[in-house]
This record gives C-alpha cells, structure tokens and sequence, in this order.
C-alpha cells in the first residue's frame, strides 16, 4: 500500500466513522448545537436529515460524547424492528433485566419505572435512533406512543432520529402524521464547502501521521470538492483511490487527473466530463 511511500502511519481515508478524525465543520457543529440545545430544552422529538455519507453516524458519536453529565443514553443502530423488538432492544440499552416473554403491557410498565426512576434522579434518557428511514410505519407510530410516557413537568424520554431524506416522506404519511407535529428541533446537514474540503484532507493526513506538504494541491483539492459534492464518505473514498493512484506512478503529490480517474472508477462521483 501507500503507507511507506507517503510517510503514514495508518490509512487516513477509511469510510468508517472515527471520531479521532473528526473535523469540526459548519453544518455538522450547527446540527450538534441544535441536538444540544433541544436535549437542555427537554423537546420530545429532534429530527436530524442528511444525503448518504454527510457523516449522520460520527454525528451521533460526537453527541453521545457531549452529552451532559446527568444524561442516559440508549443507542439503536439498526432500527428496522417491529413495535415489540423495539420495546425490547430500548429494556435492554436502559439494562433492564426483562424476559423475551413478557407480555407488552408489562414490558411497557417496567419501561415506564425506569425511565420515572431516572426522572425521579434528575437524569434525562436520550434515545438515539440513525438510519431512521428504514424503520417501519407501526414502529414510528408506536415509538409515538411511547412518547406519550411523561411527567407534569417534562417528557420522559427525547427521542432523536437520524435518517437519509426518505425519512421526511415517511414522516408524511397521514397515518403518523401526529408524530411530525411533535418534532420540535431538525436540522438538514449538507456536504464541506471548497474550503472545508481543503482542511478536512489535510487535517486526516495529520492524524494519519502524515508530515509534509502538498499532497493535495489547491487544483486537486478543487476537483476532489467537485467530484465529491463535499459528501464526507465519498471525499474518503476519492481520496483514497487518488493517493494509490499517485502512489502508482511513483509521485509524491496528488493531481487532479489522479482525481478524475478515481472518479470515474467510483459510484455516485460526478463524472468527469462535468468538470
């Protein structure tokens, strides 16, 4: 590979979310702002959208790792569950000790005391939720109801959906239509601007233990902005097929035809002929 050659220590581009290359950008502070301020409110519901690999994920990582001190926190990956796995995956990251069996009356009842118990410790439980669009109709209506669980004073439970721009269609269907009324907080993420492009590459290749300079000159960074459209996890993958290109012949600086042929060889990358 291009370690050696580049003087790297590890790979700087890799697609899976790594807070230790967390680059602090516009859109993705004002959405961490957003979820901060809407947790100190106590709102019920906060709804996070963004295209493909606008970084939703490390968003959510960031969040848990920001989350006040009085908070509990429960995280659901994988959300395309039926109403009941629901119940049972929130028991388990709450670490309620429930059996498979149990009826959903008493599931909900032994859901509702703990989160009073929390309420009654002046903790507040925030359930994250990504991939939000995959979850089913009767899953978010059901997730509704369990909303509904409160005290006179606040909310039980905050509830935070993380999803692609399929998750505002589903939120419009007339049959949950009560649920995107109780949205309080959203906020849209959108893809780096040229210059956001420029020091986020930079800033990985430093983590990456990278020690030079210009790798990625203004021209070359320009068309990894342009095939990329800012979109974080396509930007990885751009780059990183650039650097192995440039590594293959031999040179120790990324230029923009490294880019288009990366491009070309990649799903979702703006052609070369637009450029």
């Amino acid at each position: 590979m291009y370690l050696e050659h580049f003087g790297l220590s590890e790979l700087p581009f890799g697609i899976t979310p790594d807070t230790s290359y967390t680059v602090i950008t516009r859109s993705h502070q004002e959405a961490l702002n957003t979820l901060l301020v809407a947790i100190g409110s106590g709102e019920g519901f906060i709804k996070i959208t963004g295209e493909v690999g606008t970084g939703k994920t490390l968003l959510c990582r960031r969040l848990l790792q920001a989350m006040p001190e009085n908070a509990v926190s429960a995280y659901l990956p994988n959300p395309y569950l039926s109403p009941r796995t629901l119940l049972l995956a929130l028991a388990e990251e709450l670490a309620l000790a429930v059996s498979t069996d149990v009826d959903d009356y008493h599931l909900l009842k032994q859901i509702n005391r703990a989160l009073l118990e929390h309420a009654a410790a002046e903790r507040r439980v925030v359930l994250c939720i990504d991939e939000a669009q995959a979850m089913p109709l009767e899953t978010l209506e059901s997730l509704r109801l369990l909303s509904n669980l409160e005290t006179e004073k606040r909310k039980l439970m905050q509830i935070i959906l993380l999803g692609q721009p399929e998750l505002d269609a589903k939120l419009s269907e007339p049959s949950i239509r009560q649920l995107l009324q109780r949205i309080a907080f959203h906020y849209k993420l959108t893809g780096l601007d040229h210059q956001e492009v420029g020091k986020y590459l930079e800033h990985r290749l430093r983590v990456a233990g990278y020690r030079g300079e210009g790798i990625f000159q203004p021209r070359t960074v320009r068309a990894l902005h342009r095939a990329s459209r800012g979109t974080p996890r396509l930007l990885n993958i751009l780059a990183h097929k650039s650097l192995l290109a440039a590594y293959g012949e031999g040179l120790h600086a990324v230029k923009p035809v490294h880019v288009k042929r990366a491009a070309a060889d990649t799903e979702g990358a703006s052609s070369p002929g637009w450029w």
